[in-house]
């Protein structure tokens, strides 16, 4: 069988070229001339070969006359072109190929004789209904698009697959129906149409074998390689694939673009925050040549300068074209010696950038010199965009995956430790992407300073007793009213005793409220009075609107029952939003200078915690200049909070002020992340002693008094060494002289507490009588500059 490529066709294939010799035989029956000439004598040559317009029968009969055929097709096959066209002779869809051009024959040499003619992706199923479709254009003039892009792959001598797209001309073959063709009605076509997948109804009503399909057609190919493997990366980053699959296909796809049989490809990630390479696998492996045998690296150890310079900072592609010569001339070059160590040759280094964020670095790797370079690195502008999407989901997918991991076995993090967190976490995926067991484990941070401070809300406890007491007492003045009333009108009978319990709960109050006194007072109002104001039906007109108006005031929304609370829930709300305002916005500030953890608490007041130190920040040196500066500016922003605050107080309900407290330790300590209560706790037994003072602190005495150690509108600085009192003085000085604090200093020792004894205290009051603005008083750039100029006179 000529055909023998699918075991049914609907067609029965005639090949001949007699569209071409009636063609010769009009030309031929013309006047004479040089065309006719050539006509005539053709004509006589084929005359000795009837199988060549009537059809051939074997792949003999090819053979045999392949020069004879040739020379009837030389105006569709120009020897001018023969070097740079790919084309064959072919029928549709079939294997039979023949009379190729040059370049044609070159491609299939370099293929090698193991190489078949096999459309990819193309089955019996495509096959069968392409010809049918062929047959429903031509015969019943539909217009069945049905033209998928078909391609061979066919490698090359050294082993590079290429991709070619093929193109079929069909202006040379005839479609005409057998005496087994079925002729179809439209609904019969609209069937069919609706129905590609059901092949059997497509050789129901195109039955194999029952057209004839005579001539032959002309193929040609198109080098599309470039286009294909970008198509093939695209799917292949899509797709859920195994690491090693994954690795390989970019590589064969990354060879066919670049021609170099023995490509290698590599990825490593960029860690902005740390400034290291990091190798992360995105659950789908691919090798990084720059950290061979290694999880991450310092990028400026690993590059040189201007190597660093080019890829992590300006985002330029690195090329190196001879390895050997440019390690020669950069001795000192960790990566032209990792590389080398690898046999690597030649490489392109291609950073992967979205959003003007470096996310990582491409890698392509040669063990030849002049593989690679400046010129060809050009060609990954086509692939680019593809993998740099591709690689901003993988990240943005990662970052998910870590965060749910922190999130799940720590908790939401301030930035400043993050670093650490998201560490453990990238370990934790790491190990479960490579099947190994793995529990995060909890996070230290050691040798860190500790800074607390407070400012608390004064007599906040006292304010909200006596706003509770006045609420109670106008409620309860009113029942008493409108019980008397209620008597006298003989609405209620036998209220005598809810009357005197009205009028006791009253006496109560105008001595102390207690601490279950409100719960008490208005659960008794809920089962004895309300009920009896609801479902008495005597009331007058006059005592009915009475009764209306005082369960209207019992709306602890909007009721005056409650309107005292009201305001002293409305003072404090206002004095932490404005505290804790000015706190986070300066804290935004001072993390730029340094980074540091910071947690701050609200109650009546705000409490903070700052922890500084280089285990929190590894990558930035650490000195004492930046504790001094955390310690001035802890200072400074207190003194700030409570002089804002005493602007503020004019305009609440309650006219509440504030004190401050800051606590000096200048031992460094252990800070540990308690995975079970989710949060940062002192770690060691002798740190412990920080945390008993904090707790205890704030309610202290001044020793041998009664008088508290904190004060209204005064900061008052807790320590245990003369040393920490000579270190904040300069402080209080500095600020004493920008005319922030005032002159006076308290000194005085602490009572001793449960456990710690030993504090001493100064204390000094916040100057309020300040007209400048804000930002003119509070400069904490000129007030460092001071503290470095103070700090070099007394050096």
């Amino acid at each position: 069988m000529l055909f023998p490529q699918f075991a049914d066709n609907p067609f029965q294939i005639n090949l001949s070229f007699h569209k071409i010799i009636e063609r010769l035989e009009e030309t031929a029956a013309k006047k004479n001339g040089t065309e006719t000439k050539k006509a005539k004598l053709l004509l006589k040559k084929i005359k000795q070969f009837p199988e060549l317009r009537e059809g051939i029968k074997s792949i003999d009969q090819i053979n045999n006359n392949e020069a004879l055929i040739a020379e009837l097709l030389t105006d569709l096959f120009p020897q001018i072109l023969s070097l740079n066209e790919i084309k064959a002779v072919s029928i549709p869809y079939l294997g039979l190929t023949f009379n190729y051009t040059e370049r044609f024959k070159n491609i299939l040499k370099a293929a090698g004789t193991q190489f078949e003619f096999n459309i990819r992706d193309f089955d019996e199923h495509q096959f069968y209904i392409m010809s049918c479709c062929i047959i429903l254009n031509a015969f019943y003039g539909t217009r069945l698009d049905f033209g998928k892009p078909l391609f061979y792959d066919i490698p090359t001598a050294d082993g590079i697959v290429k991709h070619y797209r093929i193109l079929y001309n069909a202006d040379f073959l005839e479609i005409l129906p057998t005496e087994k063709a079925k002729m179809l009605n439209k609904d019969e076509i609209d069937q069919l149409m609706d129905n590609y997948d059901d092949l059997g109804l497509w050789k129901e009503k195109f039955p194999p074998n029952s057209w004839q399909l005579n001539g032959f057609g002309i193929m040609t190919l198109f080098d599309a390689t470039v286009e294909n493997a970008v198509s093939s990366l695209k799917g292949n980053l899509l797709a859920d694939v195994d690491s090693s699959e994954l690795q390989g296909s970019l590589e064969t796809i990354f060879r066919s673009i670049f021609k170099i049989p023995d490509l290698h490809i590599g990825f490593t990630s960029f860690d902005a925050e740390n400034d290291r390479f990091i190798h992360t696998s995105f659950g789908q492996k691919v090798k990084s040549y720059m950290l061979e045998g290694r999880t991450d690296t310092d990028c400026q150890k690993m590059l040189l300068s201007s190597s660093y310079k080019t890829l992590v900072k300006k985002h330029k592609t690195l090329a190196v074209t001879d390895l050997p010569e440019f390690a020669a001339a950069n001795p000192d070059s960790k990566l032209s010696q990792h590389f080398t160590a690898q046999n690597i040759r030649s490489f392109i280094l291609a950073p992967i950038v979205k959003n003007g964020m470096l996310l990582g670095v491409l890698e392509l790797v040669s063990k030849r010199t002049r593989d690679l370079n400046s010129v060809n690195a050009k060609k990954l502008e086509i692939v680019m965009p593809f993998i740099v999407d591709t690689i901003y989901r993988k990240v943005t997918d990662l970052q998910n995956q870590v965060q749910a991991v922190i999130q799940k076995n720590y908790t939401v993090l301030h930035p400043s430790v993050n670093w650490k967190f998201r560490d453990e976490a990238m370990k934790y995926i790491r190990s479960k992407n490579a099947g190994k067991d793995y529990h995060p484990k909890e996070i230290v941070f050691h040798d860190v300073y500790p800074l607390y401070g407070q400012i608390d809300i004064k007599d906040s406890s006292v304010t909200r007793n006596q706003s509770v007491t006045n609420d109670l007492i106008n409620q309860l003045n009113v029942l008493v009213s409108l019980f008397e009333q209620l008597q006298q009108s003989n609405c209620v009978t036998n209220a005598e005793q809810q009357l005197l319990d009205l009028k006791s709960f009253i006496e109560d109050l105008s001595t102390g409220i207690k601490a279950d006194s409100e719960q008490q007072i208005e659960h008794y109002l809920g089962e004895h009075i309300h009920p009896l104001l609801i479902k008495n039906k005597k009331h007058t007109k006059v005592i009915a609107r009475q009764v209306k108006d005082y369960f209207k005031h019992t709306d602890k929304l909007t009721g005056d029952f409650y309107a005292n609370r009201h305001n002293y829930e409305t003072t404090l709300t206002l004095i932490n939003e404005k505290l804790i305002d000015i706190l986070d916005n300066r804290q935004a500030e001072v993390q730029a200078y340094f980074p540091h953890y910071y947690e701050r608490f609200k109650t009546d007041g705000v409490e903070h915690n700052l922890y500084v130190g280089d285990s929190i920040a590894p990558t930035q040196q650490f000195n004492a200049t930046h504790l001094e500066h955390l310690r001035l500016w802890q200072l400074l922003v207190l003194c700030e909070m409570a002089l804002e605050q005493y602007r503020l107080k004019k305009t609440l309900p309650y006219p509440l002020g504030v004190t401050s407290l800051v606590l000096i330790f200048s031992t460094p300590i252990s800070i540990r992340f308690r995975m079970d209560e989710k949060h940062f706790d002192i770690d060691g037994a002798y740190n412990i002693r920080y945390e008993v003072i904090k707790k205890r602190i704030d309610k202290a005495y001044i020793k041998g008094t009664r008088e508290r150690i904190t004060q209204q509108n005064k900061i008052t600085i807790i320590f245990s060494k003369v040393e920490e009192e000579l270190d904040y003085m300069k402080y209080v000085n500095l600020l004493q002289d920008k005319g922030i604090l005032a002159s006076k200093i308290e000194e005085f020792e602490v009572e001793d507490l449960q456990g710690v004894s030993g504090l001493k205290a100064i204390r000094v009051a916040v100057l309020h009588n300040q007209n400048r603005p804000i930002e003119v008083t509070f400069n904490y750039e000129e007030l460092y500059k001071q503290l470095n100029l103070a700090a070099i006179e007394t050096s």
